[in-house]
Parts: structure tokens; C-alpha cells; sequence
């Protein structure tokens, strides 16, 4: 056994290096489809990063009407935070909105002067609400409709952000989709011209493959070095790859930094980098493996009939 799986690895390796130009060109697709792939994997975790950025900067607001009492606002707040949805709520009354306030416009003296002119404090007490997912903003205030809650409630500041995440998530599935599409493009793409280098090598050697055939060469020990010629493929394309995304990374890192400043690139392709190879080296070499099967078991039937 071994010395038969000595032999196949070394045919595998010679037709392998027999047919350069054409091995040069089917590494050079399934390096474009496995960049393609590995760039999808790292759009992913890029647009997790900006959705939870996201996520974390989005809140709804409950404005109380100026007439209502502080304990039925706590209250109100007791009843919110009994809810399954709701991560926190913040109480802000009417004082703490109004420094707040004076506190981001400090610099600007027309503001002090319209504030100083009004007399009254102008702001609403409210309720910062935040959930656990974005989806449950809608249960929130749809809890914050109820009889007992809605004559308190001035306004509540729902549809604004729901209209942000809604496009936000219709934006980045379409994206997520596209590189979908086009991994699928780029592996078929891959496959079948790594079936027609296989065939091509198969074509080259069918005298020797005969020869091997009329002195009792199994379908196993016939098909075995194209298996690993799809290999072979697969390895080196994988590697090729992620050698071509690593300086891509490095540099592009510090403007996704400009974008999510909480979204480190290169951090994350450094810290999964043996992952990134080996998710690029199963999916070479099974679409190099699938063609070089497929290869060669066309070429046994031929030989067969």
C-alpha cells in the first residue's frame, strides 16, 4: 500500500510539472476564486463590526409631557426594564437634559442667550431605551402604545432609527449576496478549467494510462495521481492567495480604522491567519479534487465503452 501510494504521488507530481503553462493558468483562476472567497470572509466579519457599531451607538428615546410626575416615570422605566428585550434604560430628567445640553454647545454664546431668554427650562424628562437586537425596537415601542404608558408620552423616537437599520441591513445583505454570487462564479469558473487541464493531462498520458489498464491497474492506483495533480492545485493556490491578501490587508486596515474605529483588520487576519489558510486550502482542494474525480472517471468510462 504504501509503495502504490508512493508511486501515485509521484505520477501526480510529474504530470503536474509536465504541464506547466496549463498548471500556471488553473492555479491563476483558483487563485482569483479563492481571494474572492477569502475576501468574502473578511467582508463578513467587517460588516459585523459595523453593524454592532452601529447597533451600540442606536437607542430610542421616551419624551415625557411636561406635567408628569417623576414617580410615573419610574415607574414606567420598572415596567420597561422587566421586559425580555430591554438591555438598559437611563432616566434623564428635564435638569440633567438641560446641562447636557449646555455642556455640548459651551462654546457657542447664542445658545446661552436664547436659554437665558426662554427663562424655562425647555427640554422633556426622557427614557433612554437600549434592546439586546435591533429588531426589538419595534415589541419596545409597541409596548410604549399601551393605555397606562401613552398619556405620558410626549413623543417616542422609534421610526427614525428603525428607517437606519432597516436600510443598513437591506444594504449589507445585498453586498453579502454579490460576494456570494461571485465566489460561486469564480469556483465554477475554477473547476471546470482544473477538469480541463485534468483531461488535458489525462489525454497527454492515455498511452501509459492504457498500459497500466491491460496489466490489471486499478481504477484507484489510474485515477489516483490526477487526484493528486487536483491537489496539488488546491495547495498551492490556496497559499498564493492569502500571500496575495495579506500587504491588501495591511494597508487597507487603517481606512476600515477611519470608518469603525472599533474594527481592527489586520488584528483580526493576523490572529486568524492559520483559520484563513485553512479555510482557503479545504476549499482549493476540494474544488481541485472534485474536477480531477470527475476527470477522470470521464476518461475510465471512455476507456471502458
Amino acid at each position: 500500500m504504501i509503495t502504490t501510494l508512493t508511486r501515485i504521488i509521484k505520477y501526480g507530481w510529474q504530470n503536474f510539472t509536465r504541464n506547466a503553462w496549463l498548471s500556471t493558468a488553473t492555479i491563476a483562476v483558483l487563485v482569483l476564486a479563492l481571494t474572492v472567497f477569502l475576501a468574502l470572509i473578511l467582508f463578513n466579519v467587517t460588516t459585523r463590526a459595523i453593524i454592532t457599531s452601529i447597533e451600540d451607538k442606536i437607542d430610542i428615546s421616551v419624551y415625557f409631557k411636561g406635567g408628569t410626575a417623576e414617580d410615573d416615570i419610574l415607574n414606567v422605566q420598572s415596567q420597561l426594564k422587566s421586559l425580555p428585550e430591554v438591555k438598559f434604560v437611563d432616566y434623564v430628567s428635564k435638569d440633567e437634559a438641560l446641562l447636557a445640553f449646555k455642556e455640548k454647545h459651551q462654546d457657542d454664546q447664542t445658545i446661552y442667550q436664547a436659554l437665558d431668554q426662554i427663562g424655562d427650562n425647555p427640554f422633556l424628562a426622557s427614557l433612554n431605551i437600549k434592546a439586546y437586537q435591533p429588531d426589538q425596537y419595534k415589541i419596545i415601542s409597541q409596548y410604549l402604545d399601551k393605555d397606562s404608558i401613552k398619556p405620558f408620552v410626549e413623543k417616542v423616537s422609534y421610526a427614525e432609527n428603525a428607517t437606519v437599520i432597516e436600510r443598513l441591513n437591506k444594504i449589507l445583505t445585498t453586498a453579502k449576496r454579490g460576494g456570494i454570487a461571485l465566489t460561486a462564479l469564480m469556483a465554477l469558473i475554477g473547476m471546470l478549467i482544473t477538469f480541463n487541464t485534468v483531461r488535458l493531462a489525462i489525454y497527454s498520458s492515455r498511452e501509459s494510462i492504457n498500459i497500466m489498464r491491460l496489466v490489471g491497474g486499478s481504477n484507484f492506483f489510474v485515477r489516483g495521481p490526477f487526484l493528486v495533480e487536483g491537489v496539488l492545485y488546491g495547495l498551492l493556490s490556496a497559499v498564493i492567495s492569502v500571500g496575495i491578501m495579506t500587504p491588501v490587508i495591511y494597508f487597507v486596515s487603517p481606512y476600515g480604522k477611519v470608518l469603525v474605529p472599533e474594527m481592527d483588520l489586520w488584528g483580526y487576519f493576523v490572529s486568524h491567519l492559520v483559520w484563513l489558510l485553512l479555510y482557503g486550502i479545504v476549499f482549493g482542494v476540494a474544488l481541485g479534487l472534485v474536477s480531477s474525480f470527475f476527470a477522470a472517471g470521464r476518461h475510465l468510462r471512455e476507456t471502458r465503452q
